[in-house]
């Protein structure tokens, strides 16, 4: 069971993982609730090989997104967050491994709207989306977009986050671990 957050201050993990062909690669920002960047790091490329691809079958793509990559960002981040936004669903199974809430940025057209459980992001550019089996994270991470600015875009922190995994790529730090 999530518990609800303190007064005191808000900070917010972005992870985006980004897929290419059969390689993935994962972006981790740590923002503070005015959305100024407090770390941010970047994984390995991560290319299941194809005998993983059969045995993990369906499970693979949240088992390299939540457990490979995501949980490796966020105990490399070191900076401890309250909530943790990503924009890929399978990464909701981080859920699973950390102790705060994981939410995903849904496109705001997502059927799932008007549903049980969703919630209208801070900037109305989304629909955030808890993992399913952690249904009373609802009440933290409410409480925790109402501490933020109301100007707060939670989508923005991505746009930074493919920014600088690209100046990264042309820096060639994407070829060294997380």
């Amino acid at each position: 069971m999530a518990s609800t957050p303190n007064a005191g201050p808000v900070n917010l993990g972005f992870l985006m993982v980004l897929q290419e062909g059969n390689s993935y690669l994962g972006g981790y920002l740590v923002t503070n609730q005015w959305g100024r960047p407090l770390g941010f790091h970047l994984s390995s490329a991560v290319q299941p090989n194809k005998v993983q691809q059969v045995l993990y079958a369906a499970t693979l793509v949240p088992y390299v997104c939540a457990d490979l990559i995501g949980k490796a960002l966020v105990d490399k981040a070191g900076t401890p967050v309250q909530l943790v936004v990503t924009d890929r669903e399978a990464v909701l199974d981080l859920r699973h491994k950390i102790e705060v809430p994981v939410v995903y940025l849904a496109p705001p057209d997502d059927a799932r709207a008007n549903g049980p459980g969703a919630l209208q992001g801070p900037g109305q550019r989304g629909l955030l989306l808890c993992h399913p089996r952690f249904p009373n994270d609802w009440a933290t991470v409410k409480a925790l977009l109402e501490q933020l600015d109301a100007s707060f875009d939670v989508a923005e922190p991505f746009g930074r986050i493919r920014e600088a995994v690209s100046e990264a790529r042309k820096m060639g730090v994407t070829s060294r671990a997380a």
